[in-house]
């Protein structure tokens, strides 16, 4: 890895270590495109009273701001840990081009933020799911998604 890009991951590190500083999660992360910081930010779970909060989705919704766009299509993320299955797909639906990570997801494991269950859920039939998903009111719920597919001026994303 380049300096610069060394450079980057060393403030997704420190941004996870004033994280816990502050009380905190202990993670990082920090968007760059063409080699120029975009944004960066922490875990603020606990802070912002939002399970949401992780790094990767804070520094995703900074970044969009940043560039006034929903497509981070060209751009690096730099985050403390691997990303957990919420980051990783807010990652893609922002198409992020590459994820660099310093701690993988069983270190975070070691550590009490074991994700593997999310993972185990998501490959279990819905059916068979902890949490019960019941399918309600298709026919209501159906109109938007019509409209959706008939609406000519719609912005794809």
């Amino acid at each position: 890895m380049s300096e610069e890009q060394k450079k980057f991951m060393r403030e997704a590190i420190s941004l996870s270590l004033e994280s816990v500083n502050l009380g905190g999660g202990p993670f990082g992360a920090v968007i760059v495109k063409d080699g120029k910081r975009i944004a960066g930010s922490a875990n603020s779970v606990t802070r912002d009273v939002d399970p949401t909060a992780h790094a990767e989705v804070n520094v995703i919704r900074k970044a969009c701001k940043v560039l006034d766009t929903f497509d981070l299509s060209g751009c690096e993320i730099y985050t403390s840990c691997e990303p957990c299955p919420m980051c990783l797909a807010a990652i893609y639906w922002a198409r992020i081009d590459v994820i660099y990570y310093g701690n993988t997801k069983e270190d975070a494991r070691k550590i009490g933020f074991d994700d593997q269950f999310i993972y185990d859920e998501i490959a279990t039939d819905r059916e068979k799911r902890k949490i019960m998903a019941i399918p309600f009111m298709h026919e209501e719920s159906i109109v938007s998604f019509e409209m959706w597919d008939k609406k000519e001026n719609k912005i794809k994303y």
